[in-house]
């Protein structure tokens, strides 16, 4: 049996791994086998992440990651969590190949997903016209007209980042001013390929085998208009990854994991959750890996007082 066990391979994840390895308690990262690296995987340049004045590709942080928790000695599991039971003292974590992991505690770092639009066809031409990866899918749209919808940063970085292959891009937001940062607002605003479309909402997906324009709905009047475009590029935000432990864990009236004040320590002990899957505000990669130094820590406390425990019941 091992000492921990951590879900998720983002941040959050590879600095508890981090310091866990460092403190000898030889965790293992269940890191999935198609979202290694969480959502940075999808990230172009990471401009705001302490220690890399000139910016650094969101793959590459994730990757420089892994090796430094590797450097320590972290095992790598490249599969998906599936089930857990943290009803006893020994924790299950199910894997995907149906093998399963035992460990004295868990660190639950499994982030958040891409929101969906929630209309009809979505997922039929997701791959198809529809994504949510600039960054993976951004090449295959070159001299295209395609549009970006949401008003945060990711929808600005997004927007930007296309304009090195696209044509033509359209920032279609529901509102009429955005919440990303100013800077990431001004740099949108200064690209001549960006034009932005203001109180506007998709409400229908057009094309038969892949996408070739969108209806969308003024949020204002509810009037409509076709929109050519051959690509959509969905930003809309987040929501974390907690359908394993509903049952399990206590969750926050935001969703999120809910933890005990400033530490990591979920409604169940020996179990622990960092990143954004507690994170309903501030959702940074940077505040990630701080969490995640957090949980590695609560755990580190956690198994040297279990450890002294047993050795007293040991010699009773």
């Amino acid at each position: 049996m091992r000492d921990l066990i951590i879900i998720g391979s983002g941040p959050a994840g590879w600095t508890a791994a981090i310091y866990a390895a460092r403190a000898n308690l030889k965790p293992v990262v269940i890191a999935s086998q198609v979202e290694v690296g969480g959502e940075l995987m999808n990230t172009t340049e990471v401009e705001n992440f302490p220690g890399f004045p000139e910016g650094i590709m969101g793959p590459d942080l994730m990757a420089k990651m892994q090796q430094q928790a590797e450097r320590f000695g972290t095992e790598v599991v490249y599969d998906d969590a599936a089930a857990v039971d943290f009803s006893g003292e020994v924790k299950r974590v199910t894997l995907g190949s149906g093998t399963v992991e035992e460990a004295k505690a868990v660190i639950f770092a499994t982030g958040s997903a891409n929101r969906k639009l929630g209309i009809p066809r979505e997922d039929e031409l997701s791959g198809y016209g529809i994504s949510w990866c600039a960054t993976c899918d951004g090449f295959f749209f070159r001299e295209k007209t395609i549009a970006v919808v949401g008003g945060g940063d990711s929808a600005m970085e997004e927007a930007t980042f296309l304009t090195k292959f696209a044509s033509k891009v359209y920032l279609i937001h529901r509102r009429d001013e955005f919440r990303a940062s100013q800077i990431m607002q001004q740099r949108a605003f200064d690209n001549e390929k960006i034009e932005v479309i203001w109180n506007s909402e998709i409400a229908e997906l057009q094309g038969e085998s892949a996408l070739s324009g969108v209806v969308l709905r003024d949020t204002v009047t509810g009037e409509t208009r076709e929109l050519a475009v051959d690509g959509l590029f969905i930003a809309i935000g987040n929501d974390p990854r907690t359908h394993l432990v509903h049952d399990v864990l206590e969750i926050s009236p935001e969703g999120t994991i809910a933890v005990d004040g400033r530490t990591s320590r979920t409604s169940v002990p020996g179990v622990f959750a960092a990143g954004d899957v507690i994170d309903p505000t501030y959702r940074q990669a940077v505040t990630a890996a701080a969490s995640g130094t957090v949980a590695a820590l609560d755990a580190e406390h956690f198994l040297a007082a279990l450890s002294d425990r047993e050795k007293v019941v040991a010699s009773a």
